[in-house]
């Protein structure tokens, strides 16, 4: 079974034929109940990060319960749309990325599963190529770019985002961490998939990003970034065959994953 989290904006996948899952996880209910649909070949479990609503802001999103969830209902792919600034001029609204490098700046989020046992994962390369690969062949997409992931629910000042620009990384977010590590931490390939809502504050000399202006832009590019996904659903494999998101081989863990 294949997994998409959507983003801000993005809270339905399916239609009225879907069922419905309620999962309770040991770390509490997720956003909102999982929505099963068949896309092409591949039935695909959809779950909204920020609930139906909307009511988890960033910071508040239950990820572990999210990504156990999905885990346990026979998830082992998941792809994550997700709203994201730009910090280069040279990625404007509408552009959708790829990304391949993350950077976390959030602070105090419950980001592992491991409180026990020394288990550490390898995160050099935080995201799946396999899963990638099916999403950056198609046309149009940006294939590459570090995404900095900061705490929110605040934009950044421009300052921090000249700052962020100046140290090379292409995308901000607030949601894309630890959304990326809990999902290599239960072996599940993960992928962004990163839609351009505005060009962040060091960029723009205007007034700076406005929560309506980037959930204005996101609504206006729902209709072809849903269909961008369900490409990019088309793209993957039967059968999962990659390894890179292995990252228990050969290690004795403190407890089975769901």
């Amino acid at each position: 079974m294949l997994g998409v989290i959507g983003g801000s904006g993005f809270y339905t996948f399916f239609g009225s034929d879907a069922r419905s899952v309620n999962l309770d996880t040991p770390y509490g209910e997720p956003s909102a109940p999982i929505t099963v649909g068949q896309v092409g070949q591949h039935e695909v479990a959809f779950l909204p990060r920020h609930g139906l609503s909307h009511e988890f802001s960033p910071h508040t999103v239950p990820y572990r319960a999210n990504m156990w969830a999905l885990r346990a209902l026979g998830v082992r792919r998941v792809f994550g749309p997700c709203a994201v600034g730009s910090l280069t001029p040279e990625l404007g609204p509408g552009a959708v990325v790829v990304p391949d490098q993350l950077v976390d700046r959030t602070r105090g989020r419950l980001d592992t599963y491991f409180d026990s046992g020394g288990i550490h994962v390898g995160f050099a390369d935080p995201y799946c190529p396999t899963l990638r690969s099916a999403v950056t062949g198609l046309p149009g997409v940006v294939d590459g770019g570090t995404m900095v992931v900061v705490q929110g629910p605040r934009f950044s000042t421009r300052a921090e985002s000249q700052w962020f620009a100046r140290e090379g990384f292409s995308l901000i977010n607030m949601t894309g961490y630890p959304e990326a590590v809990l999902a290599r931490e239960l072996e599940m390939c993960y992928a962004a998939i990163a839609l351009v809502t505005d060009l962040d504050a060091g960029v723009d000399v205007g007034a700076g990003v406005r929560a309506v202006d980037v959930f204005a832009e996101f609504e206006k590019n729902m209709g072809p970034f849903k269909q961008l996904v369900l490409e990019a659903i088309d793209q993957v494999a039967s059968d999962r065959v990659c390894e890179h998101c292995l990252a228990h081989e050969g290690v004795e863990l403190p407890f089975d994953l769901p």
